[in-house]
């Protein structure tokens, strides 16, 4: 048996010489490569594909600046002059990684991080780190306001013949909902014996486990995931470049993104002539490699003109050519300064980033020079095929949408909190939910669902989408519900037996 493993490593070594064009291979990788072609053939597959298997570190960090796809300067001289394969990253820091273990004369983890991934990124690990991103699942779940509506909308409800009851979901349904794109908490809970093709083995058994969220906290301790864009085990910058990695977590209705992309003209153009372009090339020419902008052409990639003047710098913290945060926390408001939005608090102790009245709770909140610079990174990217009126007048408008749509949401909260007030619906000073009773859920849609595609299809130049689709239309019926069925409850209230009427 050990012969043989020997030399289906040493035949595994020479294929993979082979599809690695005669790049170094570690003896470690060409181990996991033994097996792993015959029990994960599609993983090692997808690692043939990607330019890890094609490419050393030692080649790519002498590549001129705006080619290199790695930021390191240096890199370890055990990953200097070999491929990186299997081993490279699932080896790597064992004694930070929670999840390690002993398999086949290693220890490997299973759980592959962004601090794994920062020895030859390290920019783009420290820029994610600062994103809202990387902090998804504790702005999520630390939050008390924003778990609390997470937990009504996955809660279980049952009817007694009088009335609803919630009963609060188990950790199974929030990481199968909300926490697959904002990420879960990967644990590793010991090993188990599974009987394999290899043999029996002992394997790692997980919570939170497997997760593919921005936010997941992992075993190592970092935050986030690199492999929601770049997925594995390929991690392809054309998948990343394409809208159809962001859909994922983008398709709404509370974040539309995606459909606001597909309406518009940026989109159609892509969906006619995007097998033209070339979405390897480094750096991203535009008007050569392609021709219309996608999602990470605007908020992440290294984009220049055909002259080689640089339109937008390659980053992966994903406000930085953002102004304004369009997703309604209840209003569209300045982008936080934070990544953690937990740190949050408006006037009243709450942790939101405005007033229920829509002032922004300024103090975590960036500031108008910092907004004004964050509009001019993006408009640089818009530049490179719109004239300058064109731009302005493109923005104006968003300016005219923010105000309307955080108008139209005002309006329907102040109907919400004279509902609160006159004990209607019983929201926090009853020590309730906000989220929870009939009235509340529409007030979310208000500016959850509605607002958001007004201002999503302003700010990306879908607005069909925004008018009928899901947009004002239903924001303005919304309001006539909302103060329609405060008017009959408070009559009813009024009329009843012992209200002294």
């Amino acid at each position: 048996m050990r012969n043989l493993s020997i030399a289906l490593a040493l035949i595994f070594l020479f294929v993979g010489r082979s599809f690695a064009e005669d790049r170094e291979i570690s003896s470690a990788t060409a181990d996991c490569l033994s097996c792993h072609a015959t029990s994960t053939p599609g993983i090692v597959s997808d690692w043939k594909r990607s330019r890890h298997s094609r490419v050393t570190p030692s080649e790519a960090v002498r590549r001129p600046k705006l080619e290199k796809r790695l930021s390191a300067e240096t890199v370890p001289e055990s990953v200097y002059g070999v491929v990186i394969g299997c081993a490279e990253c699932h080896t790597a820091y064992p004694r930070q990684h929670e999840d390690s273990y002993r398999h086949n004369g290693y220890i490997v983890h299973t759980v592959v991080t962004p601090r794994d991934c920062a020895v030859c990124h390290p920019v783009e690990e420290e820029q994610y780190g600062q994103n809202i991103m990387s902090h998804a699942y504790g702005n999520l779940m630390n939050n008390p306001v924003f778990r609390g509506l997470s937990e009504n909308i996955n809660a279980v409800v049952s009817y007694d013949g009088t009335g609803t009851k919630l009963s609060a979901p188990d950790p199974e349904t929030q990481d199968d909902s909300c926490l697959v794109c904002h990420g879960t908490v990967v644990k590793m809970n010991g090993l188990r014996t599974v009987d394999t093709v290899q043999g029996e083995m002992d394997l790692p058994v997980f919570s939170g486990w497997p997760n593919l969220g921005v936010g997941r906290v992992n075993p190592d301790g970092s935050v986030g995931a690199c492999t929601p864009c770049h997925s594995r085990h390929q991690f392809s910058i054309e998948l990343a470049r394409k809208p159809y990695a962001c859909q994922k977590c983008h398709k709404g209705p509370d974040v539309p993104a995606y459909q606001v992309y597909s309406v518009s003209r940026h989109g159609n153009i892509f969906d006619a002539l995007n097998k033209e372009w070339d979405f390897q090339a480094v750096p991203w020419v535009l008007g050569k490699d392609f021709a219309s902008p996608t999602c990470a052409a605007c908020h992440v990639s290294l984009t220049v003109n055909e002259d080689g003047e640089v339109l937008g710098e390659r980053t992966h913290k994903m406000t930085d050519r953002k102004a304004w945060r369009l997703f309604g926390l209840i209003y569209a408001h300045p982008e936080p300064k934070s990544p953690d939005t937990t740190v949050i608090r408006n006037a009243v102790g709450l942790p939101l980033p405005t007033e229920f009245t829509g002032e922004p709770a300024s103090g975590y909140l960036i500031d108008a020079a910092e907004q004004q610079t964050r509009r001019e990174t993006m408009q640089k990217v818009c530049l490179g095929c719109h004239s300058t009126g064109w731009v302005a007048g493109h923005y104006k408008r968003l300016d005219h949408t923010i105000g309307t749509s955080n108008e139209l949401t005002k309006t329907a909260t102040k109907i919400m909190v004279k509902a609160w007030n006159t004990g209607v619906a019983k929201g926090m000073a009853r020590s309730d939910s906000m989220f929870n009773e009939w009235i509340e859920k529409v007030w979310v849609s208000q500016w959850l669902f509605y607002a958001n595609s007004v201002r999503l299809a302003s700010a990306m130049a879908g607005a069909d989408y925004g008018v009928f689709e899901n947009g004002r239309w239903f924001m303005t019926k919304n309001i006539e519900r909302l103060a329609d069925w405060l008017d009959v409850k408070s009559k009813s209230r009024s009329a009843s037996p012992g209200s002294g009427k």
